[in-house]
């Protein structure tokens, strides 16, 4: 799938480098519920992470599998219960606005011009999605 494609966000799960673990896979609606289907690899970092292609606009529920046990994303967009009596988490596929972090007015030949920049989008910290109780899970979105 084209990653320029506007109909998609690209969305990174990531857990943090303190989680030990052999395998850990993202597994969700958007593939299925399969087990094995979107693998979670550790980068030099020790971060782990797996990128995937969503379609914008939509929600998607989703857990993680550690080592063969089931773990919701605590810091997750959303929840909604499974039936198997627990709760799933819910990704929302959107780009997040980009928020003003810093106005500077600068005079440029006798003109007054403001100089926005904006940060790279980003989701709150944390399974921020990428999200359980681990404290510096993350999700980035872009475009």
């Amino acid at each position: 799938m084209a990653t320029d494609d506007l109909r998609y966000v690209r969305v990174r799960f990531e857990l943090p480098s303190c989680l030990w673990a052999d395998r850990i896979y993202v597994v969700g609606d958007f593939n299925d519920w399969n087990a094995t289907a979107t693998p979670m690899h550790q980068d030099r970092d020790g971060v782990w992470r797996a990128t995937v292609d969503l379609r914008r606009g939509s929600s998607y529920e989703f857990r993680y599998l550690i080592d063969g046990k089931w773990t919701s994303d605590t810091h997750a967009d959303g929840f909604a219960p499974n039936h198997f009596g627990d709760s799933n988490s819910v990704v929302h596929a959107s780009l997040p606005m980009p928020t003003l972090a810093h106005v500077d007015s600068r005079v440029i030949d006798d003109s007054v011009r403001e100089i926005l920049s904006f940060p790279t989008v980003r989701s709150r910290p944390s399974v921020r999605i990428s999200r359980t109780t681990y404290p510096s899970i993350r999700r980035r979105a872009s475009a």
